[in-house]
């Protein structure tokens, strides 16, 4: 029996839904573990608790409580333990726990000052590896003394171009180094240094002697981003063994079974970024060059599918028993798909159906897998496959209760031609109780990026928009990846070019149903989304009204601004402004906006250190010396990412100002 959906989302829903992230499957197979996330309303503060199921067919059951934060949960070789970060004793400093699979409290294993970015079992589970950085110690001085802490920081020494990071802040001085902990007496101990060099993605060896990991080591690799290297250490320490690959980013590497061979991802070329990333293999030895697995395929080795309602993380290749295959995601045509490649270069699909298939995890035997998979109707659940016989088995139901009672709406999937004749791909969200029969006021929703993709995935926003009577339509234009290399580079140096073509595209196609009000159009996107905002109010009139979000506004301002810094030049022809001025100011916005007639709400995070506020500032001085309606909408303490993982009470504000903007133009 149906349940009768009786109500619409609500900005409000943003407190009740749960969200799934991490699942890992027990080597023996007999037991899943996730990660929960909640939010309390009262406080605004967010927790997350583990969560395990016994396979093939029990059912979920939490398994740490208290009002923290519980994550990356990691199973040992032999399954008896969990280690897992939390931060139950230190809000702001979580620690490695140690948590027995057959019960038991929760034991500390860590005691360190800094930021632990990641961490993984040795193969015989008597040490693990940490990816780790250190806080500065006058950090750490300053937070012993209650006088000081309450002065706060004096100054800031810079003597590097990458010195902040958006959501982390400003940077220590100290580099992610990796270190080994044992796991029987909790000795520390660090096994590579420096000042200059961080190390990141570390992997062990299948006999637990080495470790693999990315570095950068060029003269200042801040100044040189994509040179970076594969090398393999001693897991005692020692000399570094470098491996010889092509030129160009890497990173996820894992060692082959059999321990000879190192699948990595990346691509050939610096300062390319609109190049495919793909599946690498090169001998562990050193004594060998590395191969292209998957170069063949036009197809970009990533999991970004763009949502509103948590991460979609990378895993690394994850190589089959007999070690001829390889597991890996593709982001391809709006979905996140789990694919396989022989050494050979055949690919197949593994797990391709509509959604995204997030963090995947094999047992042992590689006869179980445990996976994400979120689609357009829910923001993720946890799945089981016999890979014997691909059955796909359900485990979790977080969220159904509450998506039963709401009525999302319609969702309609659209292949159309753009401009140049290409193929292109969007979605059409219409409101509860759409009226074909009737005249609907529109939302264009513009993805960020540019590089990554809109696709079967939940977005809450979207929903709400939907909810407060508006048809919602979005797609994927050229300058984004998910469609091929061709696709992706066709912006390169010409933001504002194929990208407004395609997007104009899809509004003339949107905007020819008979159900759309062509007088009351509205636009609105954050980040890439915002710049293209930005450039539409100053190209075209057609809109009643306008949102921009986090946006970028002067290319010109915003180099070495950005925590990108000065690396945005590679998408403008690799050289600074100060010798191709022109070229910067032609794909700014703002040198457009004297055009501007759309009434438009400018939105931006004061702590933004992507889109620094200032490109923001613009935007809405220039409206109002114009005489256009705006309005500024500023958000403290709040980073880039404020609409996926902001403070739950400021992403609902944001909301209702975006519904309140649109209400007054479109509907007033």
């Amino acid at each position: 029996m149906l349940t009768q959906k009786h109500r619409s989302l609500t900005a409000h829903d943003l407190y009740l839904f749960h969200l799934i992230s991490q699942p890992q499957i027990s080597p023996r197979g007999d037991l899943a573990v996730y990660c929960e996330h909640s939010v309390d309303e009262k406080t605004e503060k967010k927790y997350a608790h583990l969560w395990a199921i016994s396979l093939p067919g029990g059912k979920p059951r939490q398994i740490t409580y208290g009002k923290q934060s519980d994550t990356s949960p990691r199973f040992a070789a032999d399954g008896g333990n969990i280690a897992f970060l939390s931060n139950r004793e230190d809000e702001k400093q979580p620690q490695v726990y140690l948590l027995p699979t057959d019960g038991g409290e929760a034991r500390r294993l860590t005691d360190l000052k800094g930021t632990i970015e990641s961490f993984s079992w040795s193969p015989d589970g008597t040490r693990l590896l940490l990816q780790f950085r250190a806080k500065d110690p006058e950090d750490i001085e300053r937070e012993k003394d209650e006088e000081k802490k309450k002065l706060g920081v004096v100054c800031r020494e810079i003597d590097r171009v990458f010195y902040k990071e958006d959501g982390k802040g400003y940077l220590p001085h100290a580099r992610r180094h990796l270190w080994i902990i044992d796991v029987r007496t909790a000795e520390v101990r660090q096994i590579t240094e420096g000042d200059v060099f961080d190390e990141w993605d570390p992997v062990w060896s299948p006999d637990g002697k080495e470790i693999a990991f990315c570095s950068n080591h060029a003269d200042d690799p801040d100044l040189d981003p994509d040179a970076i290297d594969l090398f393999v250490i001693p897991a005692s320490g020692g000399e570094m063994r470098h491996l010889p690959t092509p030129v160009g980013p890497k990173a996820n590497q894992s060692f082959s079974p059999d321990g000879r061979s190192i699948a990595y991802y990346g691509h050939e070329g610096k300062g390319e970024g609109w190049k495919n990333t793909h599946l690498w293999v090169v001998p562990a030895t050193g004594d060998g060059q590395a191969r292209c697995i998957t170069c063949e395929h036009d197809f970009d080795v990533s999991p970004w599918t763009i949502n509103d309602m948590g991460s979609l993380p990378q895993v690394a290749p994850t190589w089959s028993k007999s070690g001829d295959e390889v597991y890996f995601q593709v982001a391809y045509h709006g979905n996140t798909v789990l694919k396989r490649a022989t050494l050979g270069g055949d690919v197949s699909d593994v797990i391709d159906r509509d959604g995204v298939v997030g963090v995947f995890s094999f047992d042992q035997a590689q006869e179980r897998l445990v996976y994400f998979h979120g689609d357009m109707r829910d923001p993720g659940q946890v799945f089981l496959r016999d890979m014997a016989t691909g059955d796909d088995k359900q485990l979790t139901s977080v969220n159904d209760e509450l998506l039963e009672e709401i009525d999302l709406g319609g969702t309609k999937e659209i292949w159309f031609e753009g401009s140049a004749g290409n193929d292109l791909q969007g979605w059409i969200i219409t409101p509860p109780g759409f009226d074909p029969g009737k005249k609907y006021a529109s939302v264009l929703e513009i993805h960020g990026g540019p590089r990554v993709q809109y696709g079967n995935f939940f977005m809450h926003e979207f929903y709400y928009l939907a909810a407060q009577g508006y048809v919602v339509y979005f797609c994927n234009p050229r300058g984004g990846q998910g469609y091929g290399e061709e696709h992706s580079k066709a912006i390169w140096n010409d933001w504002g070019g194929a990208d407004y073509d395609d997007i104009t595209a899809w509004v003339d196609y949107v905007s020819a149903k008979p159900y759309i009000d062509r007088k009351r159009m509205g636009v609105t996107g954050g980040s890439y989304g915002g710049y293209m905002t930005n450039w539409i109010i100053g190209h075209t009139d057609r809109f009643s009204a306008a949102v921009t979000q986090r946006s970028v506004s002067n290319l010109i301002s915003m180099y070495g601004s950005s925590d990108f810094n000065w690396a945005f030049q590679e998408e403008f022809g690799n050289v600074p402004p100060w010798e191709e001025m022109e070229n910067y100011w032609r794909q700014s916005p703002i040198k457009y906006i004297g055009n501007a007639v759309t009434p438009t709400l400018v939105i931006h995070s004061e702590n933004d250190m992507r889109c620094p506020i200032e490109q923001g500032e613009q935007i809405f001085v220039a409206l109002k010396q114009l005489g256009v309606d705006t309005k500024m909408i500023r958000f403290p303490d709040e980073p880039h990412g404020l609409s996926r993982g902001g403070r739950t009470d400021r992403r609902i504000a944001r909301l209702e100002q975006i519904s309140g903007w649109f209400d007054l133009y479109l509907k007033g």
